[in-house]
Formats: C-alpha cells, sequence, structure tokens
C-alpha cells in the first residue's frame, strides 16, 4: 500500500510518498512561498528533481500542484491518485488528549481546532492540510501524528510547573514537549542497533537542529524533555533563546521593549545568532571560531555545556542510562559539536571514540569505546517515515510487525 505524507505549514507544503510495509521511498516534494506569485514546488522522483516558479496563492492552489506534480507524465511519482490508500498528516499539537497517533474523524478535527491556541502557527496549518487532503482523497483513511503524542507519558514531576496549580486547570500550562515523533523514531532504531528490549533499556535522545530538545526515555516512554509548554523552552536552538531567568523579559519591559519586541527576540534573535553576531547556522561559528572570534568561541561553549547539563540531569533521574543517541542536522552532522558535548561526561561512564566518531561522519553509528558503560549513538532522524509507519498500521492492523 501507498502512504501519502503531509507535512502543511502556514506558508509551505511537504510531502513524501512511501510504499509500505516495505518502507521504500517512491518521491518527495515541497512547495514554498504559499501565497506568494513566485512560489517554488520541487520534486525529487529517483534520480530525477522536477521544478517549478509560478503563483500559488493558497493552500487549496498548492494541492492542486501536489497532484499535478505527483501524476507529473515524465517526472511524477504515481500513476494515478487512486494508488495511495492512506495519508498521514505531522500535527503539531494533540495537547493532553492524544498520547498516540489516530485516525481523523470529527472528533479529532475538532481536538485539534481547540488545541490552536497552544499551538497559534502550526495547529491553523495542519487543519488546512487535513481539509485540503480530504477533498483531494475523499474516502482514503487520514491519520494525526502528533508530534506532542509521545511526551504524554511524562510523569506529573516533570510536566508541572511551579506555579498556581489553577493555571494548569484552568489554562492547562504544562509541559507539553515537542519533536515527539523524531525522539520515537531514533529510539526505536537505536534499540534496534544495540539490540535489546525497550522494556530494560533507558535511553537520551538530543534531538539537535535549528530546534533543538532533548528526552530522557524509560522502558519506551518518554519521562522527561527539555522542550516545555511551548518550544521555546529547553536548550539554546539556532535562533532561540531556551531556558532563561524569567525576570530578564519584565526587565526588559521595564526598558520599553513591549511584547512583540520580546517575542521576536527570544524566538527569532536568540539562540546561536544572538549570541554569536554571526549566524544561527553552527557550520558557521564553527569557522569562525577556528579564525579565533571569541563570541563565537563561547557560543559553541555555552551551546554544548546546555546540552550536557540536561544529559547529566536526565542521567540522575534515569538512575542508569543504556544510551545517548544523537540526531537532527546537528546531532546527525556536527563531528566536532558531538566530541564538545561529550567531553566531561566521562564521570556518568559516557566515552566518545573519537576515531569512531569522525570515520560516522554524518551517517548512521556507534561512536563509543568498547568500554564505555553508555554507548552513544548517530542515528538520522525520519519523522516522515515514522508518520508513515503510523498510518500504515492504524489503517491495516494486520502491518504492526512492522512498527519501530
Amino acid at each position: 500500500m501507498k502512504i501519502l505524507v503531509i507535512n502543511c505549514g502556514s506558508s509551505s507544503l511537504k510531502y513524501e510518498v512511501y510504499e509500505m510495509p516495505s518502507q521504500q521511498s517512491l518521491g518527495k516534494g515541497l512547495i514554498e512561498r504559499i501565497g506568494l506569485n513566485d512560489a517554488i514546488i520541487s520534486q525529487n522522483y529517483q534520480d530525477q528533481k522536477f521544478q517549478k516558479q509560478c503563483e500559488i496563492p493558497d493552500h487549496r492552489c498548492a494541492f492542486e500542484f501536489m497532484m499535478e506534480a505527483l501524476l507529473d507524465q515524465d517526472h511524477g511519482i504515481l500513476s494515478n491518485l487512486g494508488e495511495i490508500k492512506g495519508v498521514g498528516h505531522r500535527v503539531v499539537h494533540g495537547g493532553e488528549q492524544y498520547s498516540e497517533s489516530v485516525l481523523i474523524d470529527a472528533d479529532v478535527l475538532r481536538a485539534i481546532e481547540a488545541n490552536i491556541e497552544l499551538a497559534p502557527l502550526h495547529n491553523p496549518a495542519n487543519l488546512t492540510g487535513i481539509h485540503e487532503s480530504q477533498r483531494v482523497f475523499p474516502g482514503v483513511p487520514q491519520v494525526a501524528v502528533f508530534d506532542t503524542a509521545f511526551h504524554q507519558t511524562l510523569p506529573p514531576s516533570a510536566y508541572l510547573y511551579g506555579i498556581p496549580r489553577e493555571f494548569y486547570e484552568k489554562y492547562r500550562i504544562r509541559r507539553y514537549g515537542f519533536h515527539g515523533t523524531s525522539h520515537r523514531y531514533v529510539a526505536g532504531i537505536a534499540l534496534q542497533m544495540l539490540k535489546r528490549s525497550k522494556d530494560n533499556t533507558n535511553l537520551i535522545t538530543c534531538h539537535l537542529g535549528n530546534g533543538a530538545s532533548i528526552t530522557a526515555i524509560q522502558a519506551g516512554q518518554s519521562v522527561d524533555t527539555s522542550m516545555g509548554f511551548t518550544p521555546l523552552e529547553g536548550l539554546m536552538m539556532g535562533t532561540r533563546s531556551g531556558d532563561l531567568d524569567p525576570s530578564i523579559i519584565f526587565y526588559l519591559e521595564e526598558r520599553g521593549f513591549d511584547f512583540h519586541d520580546l517575542h521576536s527576540i527570544l524566538n527569532k534573535k536568540s539562540g546561536l545568532l544572538g549570541l554569536s553576531g554571526i549566524s544561527s547556522d553552527l557550520r558557521d561559528i564553527e569557522t569562525a571560531a577556528e579564525q579565533g572570534d571569541l563570541n563565537a568561541q563561547e557560543t559553541l561553549e555555552t551551546y554544548a555545556y546546555r546540552i550536557r547539563r540536561y544529559i547529566g540531569a536526565y542521567a540522575a533521574n534515569l538512575v542508569k542510562v543504556d544510551g545517548i543517541v544523537f540526531t537532527g542536522g546537528i546531532g546527525q552532522n556536527a563531528v566536532k559539536m558531538r566530541e564538545r558535548i561529550c567531553n566531561r561526561l566521562e564521570n556518568v561512564g559516557i566515552h566518545i571514540n573519537h576515531e569512531l566518531n569522525r570515520r560516522v561522519g554524518g551517517g548512521a553509528g556507534i561512536i563509543s569505546q568498547p568500554y564505555s558503560p553508555v554507548s552513544i549513538l548517530v542515528i538520522p532522524t525520519n519523522e516522515e517515515l515514522q508518520i508513515a509507519l503510523d498510518a500504515a498500521t492504524i489503517i491495516n492492523p494486520g502491518l504492526d510487525a512492522i512498527v519501530i
């Protein structure tokens, strides 16, 4: 069966087609700058690339262009739309309602809409993608895969904040966590690589990209994660500040910064970009650091330190750690940063093998010393495949055996 994976953003539409249960990607595409007259659609199929620039005023039009690209006579992925037997949607926020992926019905749509106040930038676009997909593929089962679902196993001690309880009960303020689909996927691959059962394995998964989060996984369940009520909390990221003293906001307000200024600063002008003054791209900062730029050097050390601090805290709470996983653009590709992070973690049983680390590079593999009590793994994430797996097994329960 062929599964179409949809990731619908406010001005973009990503899609990929998977053949299941073989887990083979048949091709993928991206439509960018929706709403503008110079939108771009690009699609990769085998070794061929289809690209076109045109006006795409809205998401309905974007879906029409997607179908045109999927069925293109020379570069298309499908011979007809009837080949699609299911659609999997990335949905950012499922609130407390969903701890796993679900078949979309009227109740699910209402829940996604009810959670718009928790994810105002993402859930509306995700809903649009679902509605347009239902129009394009009438009668085809649609599945919602929530970024927050994996973290619904957090205990109250991990998800509650030290504020009046009424704020949780009335306004739903709690730690939700994000990147759940990625953490779940790489944890499953790690178990396969280590040849271990989830029942007796504890992992710390580090999704390090422009957005970054760390998750503590005990016996297959998320028990803590660094992102919180929003994706702003936790690690320092490409442009997000991560953890900071809340009083800083009040201090800056007293000096003339309004809500919109602060929102933009903390989400778009902080993190690697703000601290280095150079770029949100770690590669640019590493280049500047090698050339002697002090701000770049301090930024790299701060980034690594914040990650080490979370790893140490999670290791203490898990009691024993069997594996550390690096994934995401930085986690997978930044060889030197992996070494920076693992430096000084030997006291908690994390011993990196520098030669293996360099040899693995941006691929997949185990990079710890043979004597390291904690295995260190590099695993490329594949959220689209995880969404396809979820969709296929929900639509056809007989495929349960392929779930990662």
